[in-house]
């Protein structure tokens, strides 16, 4: 199966500073240091850290040359990016003493996908083959619809949460990624046994991935619910967790299975936070199976 993520790229400035900034307030920073992310570059690298085909699909400004060769670099096909007139999409991140982090995103390039450029892509792709998509570019309703009259799978991280995520047509995607924010928004509810019903009844053809920080992930796949808990490590930062976790999960699923996939996830997300920076501190498929022959 290959995998096709029409997704964001992104220069992240990662501000380090004592605590992230309120609302009124100003802080000084104490570093600053520049980045390849983005949650699609991300996302992506780690279906390819993980073993995984992947293809990106995605729009850079004309300084975004750092982007694809961070793509390219890590073994993924950058033949669907498109590069525009208009700037780079960036974000702005503090991440405290902590390793907790507050990011403001700016779409730039990443919301010029048009028609024209999504009909080109997904007509190289089928039924046997997986999309993923996220909340940072846009026409990401019409991707779907898209993509489901191709019969392709389609796997959706809704982040960053906004209110039209709830006008796309999400009783058609396969695999829903969420943390307990975007839970939250989507179904109103906290309670991990909650989400589910709700995502069963409202989206009776999905399955979920939910993420919970330090209190582990769960997955609802064909009616049956897994957990596996976190693996304690230094955290630095925590900007790419989320991104390592989804792509280390989905590149070992068909062959490994939800359960040894968890297992996997979590020992990536967790080598993940101890490291700084977004896609530079995603492992290898090879680190992460030397972390778990030490467990």
């Amino acid at each position: 199966m290959r995998c096709l993520n029409f997704g964001s790229l992104n220069i992240d400035m990662v501000y380090t500073v004592g605590h992230c900034v309120t609302p009124g307030e100003t802080e000084s920073a104490d570093n600053l240091e520049y980045f390849p992310g983005g949650k699609g570059l991300n996302q992506s690298i780690a279906l390819a850290k993980a073993g995984a085909e992947v293809y990106h699909a995605g729009s850079v400004g004309k300084d975004g040359g750092i982007l694809i060769n961070e793509l390219k670099n890590n073994g993924v096909d950058t033949s669907f990016i498109n590069t525009t007139d208009c700037p780079n999409g960036h974000a702005v991140i503090q991440v405290d003493k902590n390793g907790q982090n507050s990011i403001l995103v700016f779409g730039g390039a990443n919301h010029q996908i048009t028609s024209a450029q999504i009909d080109r892509v997904l007509n190289e792709f089928s039924q046997s083959d997986r999309l993923f998509l996220q909340n940072e570019i846009n026409a990401v309703g019409e991707i779907i619809d898209k993509a489901y009259e191709r019969n392709i799978e389609i796997v959706f991280n809704p982040s960053p949460f906004t209110e039209k995520i709830m006008n796309y047509p999400l009783e058609k995607i396969s695999w829903f990624v969420v943390n307990e924010t975007e839970a939250y928004r989507i179904t109103g509810e906290t309670q991990t046994e909650k989400i589910f019903e709700i995502f069963k009844n409202r989206y009776p053809g999905s399955n979920i991935l939910l993420t919970l920080g330090e209190n582990g992930a769960y997955c609802f796949y064909n009616g049956e619910k897994y957990f596996h808990p976190i693996y304690n490590t230094s955290v630095v930062d925590t900007t790419a967790a989320g991104d390592t976790f989804l792509g280390f999960f989905f590149a070992n699923l068909d062959s490994l299975g939800v359960s040894m996939s968890l297992k996997t996830a979590s020992a990536a997300a967790g080598i993940a936070v101890s490291t700084k920076g977004a896609s530079p501190s995603i492992p290898t498929l090879g680190e992460v199976e030397e972390f778990l022959r030490s467990k």
